[in-house]
């Protein structure tokens, strides 16, 4: 439900900025959700094999990894409401191509316009909640609830769409003669699979309207088009001496890149492991939507236990180890378990996905906070676009090399070991950094290890 915008010079209260934090959290990932449980089976059953699925999903990494830093400056400098609205646009045009698409083109330039606006939104809406606590607040403001809360209804909200996208086909399967009705009337067009992708593309048209209605902002200096791109070159000169300089930032661009290659193995491998368990791709939708949805209830479940995490670690640092090493182990059970169906093996595997999705939930708000006690107001947004850089460049390639080798333990096991690693880097604690005044870091060091406790979707 829309609402009016806050009078300017006025900010809102920690409270209402959470909640539409959330909400906007909740509609931009809803569809995302949908699209998951049919995604790769729908583009099997328009023919394409898996190495080009691959391609498909790595255009869509490419792009949203080439876009990171030139678009991270564009909501610093014009504002986190207009770039979140873009994101939304393009991802609605995104969703209807893979709902009537069937040419390999068609699915590709969906795939690039799906990329850039996940570059659009890696940080606008994050930035918001935190600029508005902030400016409300303090600098001092605890952030961990409510990136933790926005985490939550991101992880809802896939699980939701999941369930949705996965029963919507499967349902339509049932009604006699919906699905030939439905890909007579269409031309061929719609076919049961596309359906979650077209409702999709209509979630993103509230989400659009939500953003611009519901996201005050103060008052920015005009800019012109000559100005943002202006920007550019020092966006990514300031971004990539994030991880060049400090110690800490790096070692949250390396969890965000295993964090990259853990998605490309679950999301590429495992519907088609669920397809070859129940025989056919629409019983195999429903079952990885169940499983899906299992997966992004941990997730939740885990950034809900995030700060709990840290105090029991008694550090953010010490969370995020514990948070890589579950999903090690996750990764670990189902390659060991990949070929076999005994009961034994699919509940490994099972539990082996699950443990996946929590400790990602686990280390995602512990890694933020980390992140957000770093940087400064200017460079917020900038920083977010560089962690998503990670991510997407790794899952770009992990899903390329997962496509290309053959099926088996092997992928899951690489994966693992990438996790593994990156995770032992937190065992030893990052020393504090010093303010730079040409670097977008913050002028605040980072909080006091007693309450140190906090990587988006």
């Amino acid at each position: 439900m829309p609402h009016p915008a806050a009078p300017a010079g006025r900010g809102l209260d920690p409270l209402t900025a959470r909640r539409r934090f959330v909400v906007v959290s909740f509609l931009f990932w809803l569809p995302i959700g949908m699209s998951i449980a049919t995604g790769v089976l729908l583009f099997t059953d328009r023919g394409m094999g898996l190495a080009a699925i691959a391609g498909f999903f790595a255009v869509h990494s490419l792009t949203a990894a080439a876009m990171e830093l030139p678009t991270g400056s564009l909501s610093d400098a014009i504002g986190r409401r207009a770039v979140l609205a873009t994101a939304g646009l393009l991802n609605c045009t995104a969703f209807a191509l893979f709902g009537l698409a069937t040419a390999p083109w068609a699915i590709v330039l969906g795939m690039a316009l799906m990329g850039s606006a996940r570059a659009l939104s890696s940080g606008p809406a994050e930035a918001w909640y935190v600029d508005t606590v902030h400016a409300h607040a303090g600098p001092g403001a605890d952030l961990r609830t409510g990136l933790a809360r926005g985490s939550s209804a991101t992880s809802a909200a896939l699980a939701l769409g999941t369930l949705l996208g996965g029963g919507l086909p499967w349902l339509l399967g049932l009604g006699p003669g919906a699905a030939e009705w439905l890909t007579e009337a269409s031309g061929g067009l719609v076919i049961p699979l596309s359906v979650p992708a077209l409702l999709g593309a209509l979630v993103e048209v509230v989400f659009v309207l939500y953003v611009l209605s519901a996201l005050p902002e103060p008052p920015r200096p005009p800019a012109t088009l000559r100005g943002v791109v202006g920007q550019v070159p020092a966006a990514i000169a300031a971004g990539l001496r994030l991880g060049a300089r400090d110690a800490l930032i790096r070692r949250i661009l390396l969890t965000a890149a295993a964090a990259g290659a853990a998605l490309a193995a679950v999301e590429l491998l495992t519907p088609g492991r669920a397809a070859a368990l129940m025989g056919t791709a629409e019983s195999g939708a429903v079952l990885f939507a169940g499983l899906a949805c299992a997966g992004f209830l941990c997730s939740a479940l885990g950034s809900q236990l995030a700060p709990l995490a840290a105090r029991l670690a008694r550090s953010s640092e010490r969370a995020v180890l514990a948070g890589g090493g579950v999903v090690a182990l996750g990764l670990t059970l189902l390659g060991v378990t990949t070929g076999s169906t005994n009961p034994f093996a699919t509940t490994a595997a099972v539990s082996g996905y699950g443990l996946v999705y929590l400790g990602l939930g686990i280390a995602g708000p512990n890694t933020n906070d980390l992140l957000h006690h770093r940087v400064d107001a200017a460079g917020r947004a900038t920083a977010l676009s560089v962690q998503s850089l990670a991510l997407q460049l790794v899952a770009a390639g992990a899903g390329l090399a997962a496509g290309t080798l053959p099926l088996g333990p092997l992928p899951w096991l690489l994966a693992a070991a990438v996790v593994l690693a990156v995770a032992l880097l937190w065992v030893r604690r990052a020393a504090p950094a010093k303010p730079r005044p040409d670097s977008v870091a913050a002028t605040a060091p980072p909080p006091a290890p007693a309450r140190f406790g906090r990587i988006d979707a």
